[in-house]
């Protein structure tokens, strides 16, 4: 009887360490863990970007496009616009006043007008990069008009990337869904301007222009991609290869603070069918300006554009 006892306990122990053993080679997890979702220390913005980014104007670039779209060119114009605002953290829109909770962005409005054939595009894409550089966009949105009809889709960074997206085309239509967080294109010319020296390089995954997906018709998830940083005299070159997509995006920015954008180049398989070939859209740089444009609506105005080279 003693015996049995013994050899109960025994293996009653024996029992307890490879319990122990198995738990303490398991990774400890906790609820809404994620490498990506954890917020890095906050950057304080030095005395030249203060004294650049916060003069009460935005800066406005102009680039002569040229738009791969159905197997052709399209000549073209894009417009780069960056401004520092204030941002609601909940609601992720733009504040109307000053308070300690809001959060500074730098945002870009990057628009893009070209024609094919006889009807034009209107596209437009809006980033809201913390100026902390310390988590992915607050947000994203993409809106794109042409004579077929409308498409916009929208991103909200929240516990997850939660994505709104309507489109006039079937299989788009209305959807409403959320992705794990990923490094995103349109945050890269964002961060350009902020720390370019902390972009993301190697085998990444990426979540692609919201144009490019809404263009192609291409779901909006992350895709495999290869990043790199060219480094040159006066310019640096970075570029996002997407080897599923048949795709590539370069971006040249000047390699000294304010960091701007010089152009950038894209290329991939245009148009659908027999007509489908692999074009590159190609965008120059025209001119630039500072100005608080949000008050210049007269139409003496106006000469501002010819100054940007804008028809």
């Amino acid at each position: 009887m003693k015996k049995s006892i013994l050899l109960f306990v025994i293996l009653g122990i024996l029992v307890f360490i490879a319990c122990s053993n198995s738990t303490a080679n398991k990774p400890i997890t906790t609820k809404n863990q994620s490498n990506t979702s954890v917020k890095k220390p906050k950057k304080i913005p030095s005395e030249d970007f203060k004294k650049y980014w916060y003069a009460g104007e935005a800066e406005i670039t102009s680039y002569e496009l040229e738009q791969a779209r159905y197997g052709e060119i399209r000549k073209g114009t894009s417009v780069l616009i960056y401004v520092t605002e204030d941002f609601l953290p909940k609601e992720q829109v733009k504040a109307d006043g000053q308070n300690s909770k809001n959060i500074p962005v730098l945002k870009l409005n990057a628009t893009k007008r070209f024609n094919t054939g006889i009807y034009p595009y209107s596209i437009m894409q809006s980033t809201f990069y913390p100026v902390a550089d310390n988590r992915h966009a607050i947000k994203v949105s993409n809106s794109m008009q042409e004579w077929c009809g409308h498409v916009y889709a929208q991103l909200n960074n929240r516990k997850e990337f939660e994505i709104l997206s309507h489109s006039y085309f079937q299989n788009e239509a209305d959807q409403q869904f959320k992705l794990e967080k990923n490094t995103l294109e349109n945050e890269i010319w964002t961060k350009i301007r902020i720390n370019p020296k902390d972009l993301p390089q190697g085998e990444i995954q990426v979540i692609p222009s919201f144009e490019f997906c809404r263009l192609k018709h291409k779901e909006i998830k992350a895709y495999q991609a290869r990043a790199s940083l060219q480094k040159g005299d006066t310019t640096n070159i970075y570029t996002l290869e997407y080897p599923e997509l048949e795709r590539s995006i370069s971006i040249s920015f000047t390699n000294t603070f304010p960091y701007e954008i010089e152009g950038w180049t894209e290329t991939f398989i245009s148009g659908f069918g027999p007509n489908a070939k692999q074009l590159t859209t190609k965008a120059t740089r025209m001119n630039k300006i500072k100005s608080a444009y949000w008050g210049k609506n007269s139409n003496s105005d106006e000469v501002l554009r010819t100054k940007l080279k804008l028809k």
